[in-house]
């Protein structure tokens, strides 16, 4: 598979695929394609589907094929953002939070990653149930605004707030951190908790959390009295 990633601040990724060869999505991103790519619709199992529905996530994968000669297919983003792309190998697993896949090719395992610690996955931001990567292949990432990268050494932290955080490598720990004192919490603006990230391992940030950008204009939209 080869691939480009086209666009600006709204961007696509145009996969070329050999016969036979095949992407996998979780949700609506393809926005054009040859006429000879084929799309199958598949649960993961009953387990599966069900731990999927459980998290929010949708319980269906699609998987597109090129058959009968080389084919192409363009993945679009959501937001504005950027389209990261990340090789995936055994023993090197990521974790991502769960709107941050796009796509990937099938040697690829997409599994439900529950964090070890409830704290974390209460207050931490992103929830405690995020998405574990594994196998072998290249994935896309979607991020929202613009991407910063930090290579944490072992024991090294990097305190985040909310939903900034797009993805870890596996080795990567996640926890919450209090703010400290309670004017702090009540007239700081920032809540109560951060998340709190532990070293060693890759972290990817974004710069425009769509959920931040929904929170900021929910203000200016008029309130719904249920009436026409």
């Amino acid at each position: 598979m080869r691939y480009e990633i086209k666009g600006g601040s709204f961007p696509v990724v145009v996969c070329y695929l050999d016969s036979g060869e095949g992407m996998i999505t979780e949700r609506g991103s393809m926005v054009w394609q040859s006429s000879n790519i084929s799309m199958d619709t598949k649960g993961g199992g009953i387990g599966k589907m069900l731990s999927k529905a459980f998290s929010g996530e949708s319980m269906f994968q699609n998987i597109y094929t090129a058959l009968n000669g080389k084919g192409m297919i363009a993945f679009g983003s959501s937001f504005q953002g950027k389209i990261i792309p990340l090789d995936i190998e055994p023993g090197k697993e990521m974790i991502l939070q769960k709107k941050a896949f796009l796509a990937g090719e099938m040697g690829i395992n997409l599994d439900i990653h529950f964090n070890k610690k409830l704290g974390a996955g209460f207050f931490g931001g992103e929830g405690f149930i995020m998405q574990r990567i594994s196998g072998k292949g290249t994935v896309f990432m979607e991020i929202d605004g613009e991407m910063v990268e930090y290579d944490l050494s072992p024991g090294q932290q990097l305190i985040v707030d909310g939903g900034y955080v797009a993805a870890m490598e596996d080795t990567v720990a996640m926890d919450i951190k209090q703010v400290s004192g309670i004017k702090n919490k009540l007239l700081g603006g920032e809540g109560f908790f951060n998340t709190l990230l532990t070293g060693p391992g890759k972290v990817w940030l974004q710069t425009m959390p769509i959920s931040n950008v929904a929170n900021s204009l929910r203000p200016y939209f008029p309130a719904s009295n249920g009436s026409n």
